[in-house]
């Protein structure tokens, strides 16, 4: 995914009311960005740090610029969680994720039941259906999910579940938007209901792919599928 217009650069001053943020660009002035990230960011939220923003395209919005990533402990986290979406999409069509190859049809944005799925994707033989979830989350070598607790996110699983049954694929896409962990794994002292629900889904036959991004003021893009612990 290669950023449309040059990202503008800063160091953090503060996050607050969850989705604003201010910055102090490189000439001094203070701009305002929108934070789409409405998760704690803990372990990527680090006041004085250096910060990339999108400058923002529609002249009525009251932000200018869009919060794009944090540079903690020497390397980018990416933080917006609007970019994994494209990402996934971009990339399953590409047929550059392992295990989801050989689709000829992409779709974003797709709805089954009551629930709307980031992802549809579909072939001659089988049938596709694709939650994307943002991941920024570090403790040690893991990448956690969720940084707060999440009641849709356990919606998700549970229509996953019956996506399975009806005999079609129903996969959990994790895009860790961070190169300094090795595992992904459910954030279970944060969200122990997920947790158990990311594990029932599992034994249903929800299939999990965690992929990590190398993130860059220029571009955030796929490198390698993370082995994970249910």
């Amino acid at each position: 995914m290669l950023f449309k217009t040059k990202l503008v650069h800063g160091t953090l001053i503060k996050r607050y009311k969850r989705f604003l943020a201010d910055v102090r660009l490189d000439d001094g002035s203070v701009v305002t960005a929108h934070c789409t990230n409405s998760g704690t960011m803990k372990s990527c939220l680090e006041e004085g740090a250096e910060v990339y923003l999108s400058p923002a395209n529609d002249p009525k919005r009251k932000t200018r610029f869009t919060w794009e990533m944090i540079k903690i402990n020497g390397s980018w986290v990416g933080i917006n969680t609007s970019n994994p979406n494209l990402l996934a999409y971009e990339a399953i069509s590409a047929g550059e994720i392992p295990g989801l190859e050989g689709y000829t049809k992409v779709q974003r944005e797709v709805k089954f039941g009551d629930s709307r799925f980031d992802i549809f994707a579909e072939n001659d033989t089988e049938k596709c259906f694709v939650e994307v979830k943002n991941v920024s989350l570090k403790e040690g070598e893991y990448a956690l999910f969720p940084d707060a607790v999440t009641t849709r996110g356990q919606k998700h699983l549970k229509t996953l579940m019956e996506v399975k049954k009806q005999g079609m694929r129903a996969v959990m896409l994790y895009i860790v938007q961070r190169s300094d962990v090795n595992v992904f794994a459910p954030a279970a002292d944060i969200d122990p209901d997920y947790a158990a629900a990311l594990k029932e889904a599992v034994n249903a036959g929800v299939e999990v792919i965690p992929m990590q991004a190398w993130v860059t003021p220029a571009e955030i893009r796929l490198v390698r599928k993370l082995p994970y612990e249910i």
